[in-house]
């Protein structure tokens, strides 16, 4: 065990946030998890559970606590928050949540707490920029999970039409984690050879084909809640690459929802890009050579965050 103390405080222990907590523990991220959760009862029901299966895992102290747990908490990461039913946007909980948000929000800065927050609650930019606006924490220490789970089912499906393992594919999805967001085709290449390169010499993939693969990626969550109510497993997964990408200080690219501050022509504005993530939070923004279109799409994105933001009072 390392000597080194890391606390993650996970506030939500709903869909999300237990296999969040799962995944932690299975990977042996932290050292120390607290879970939080209005029903405190559910909370201890998934300490218990989880507690029972370390003697086939990485050693983690964990128990369900309350916001005073906090202080010392090097993370705290908030899948809190009213989900997404059928039908319904991910914009659409905006005013659910952001109220939401300013309880928790103040709760936890009431401990004390000085760490980095990770919101993975949707919609996951707005409510990741309220986030910043009620703590009063530096911008590099409040970052959402953005677009990695989108980025990851680009991945995962462009490697099924090439039959290539999908950690094998370099892509990315930007934007607004949902409707406006968009993949950056121009900039995506296959073990080092560019898609661009594929296409021109072999004449595959068709853009129809990318089109195709784009659509099921952006529209992955309402299939799956079709099928199944709710989206959990791969978002936590991508949340617990960022925690050790986080704890572990590793300076990974990842594509994280973050405030630009000029960066692509946009300023004032969360949104999913690709990000340097190590122990400080989110270190510097990777800009891309976009192509044209591709601006205008990521510009367009980032002016529906913006118009959703003017419909919450108080930030």
């Amino acid at each position: 065990m390392s000597e080194r103390v890391t606390r993650v405080a996970l506030i939500g222990s709903g869909f999300v946030g237990a296999s969040y907590a799962f995944a932690l523990l299975n990977q042996g991220i932290s050292t120390e998890l607290v879970i939080i959760d209005k029903n405190k009862h559910k909370a201890e029901g998934d300490a218990m559970d989880l507690n029972h299966g370390i003697p086939f895992a990485p050693y983690m102290k964990i128990w369900a606590g309350d916001y005073e747990d906090c202080k010392t908490a090097d993370l705290v990461v908030i899948t809190a928050g009213a989900n997404q039913a059928p039908g319904e946007t991910r914009m659409d909980l905006i005013n659910k949540n952001a109220h939401i948000f300013k309880d928790i929000v103040d709760d936890v800065m009431k401990s004390g707490f000085e760490g980095i927050f990770l919101v993975a609650t949707n919609p996951v930019d707005v409510l990741t920029y309220v986030t910043q606006k009620y703590s009063g924490l530096p911008a590099n220490r409040v970052f959402g999970s953005g677009t990695i789970l989108d980025t990851a089912r680009l991945r995962f499906l462009v490697g099924q039409e090439f039959n290539i393992d999908p950690r094998s594919v370099h892509a990315y999805v930007m934007g607004e984690h949902g409707d406006t967001e968009l993949p950056i085709w121009s900039n995506t290449n296959i073990g080092g050879r560019l898609l661009s390169d594929y296409q021109r010499k072999e004449g595959f993939p068709s853009q129809e084909k990318l089109d195709e693969i784009f659509v099921n990626v952006r529209d992955a969550a309402y299939q799956i809640i079709d099928r199944k109510g709710a989206t959990y497993y791969g978002i936590a997964m991508g949340l617990a690459r960022l925690t050790k990408a986080i704890l572990w200080n590793e300076n990974a690219v990842l594509s994280v929802s973050t405030l630009l501050t000029g960066q692509y022509g946009l300023e004032d504005v969360y949104l999913g890009v690709p990000a340097v993530v190590n122990r400080s939070g989110v270190r510097e923004v990777v800009e891309l050579q976009l192509s044209e279109d591709e601006y205008k799409k990521l510009h367009h994105s980032a002016e529906v965050l913006k118009k959703a933001l003017q419909s919450i009072n108080g930030i």
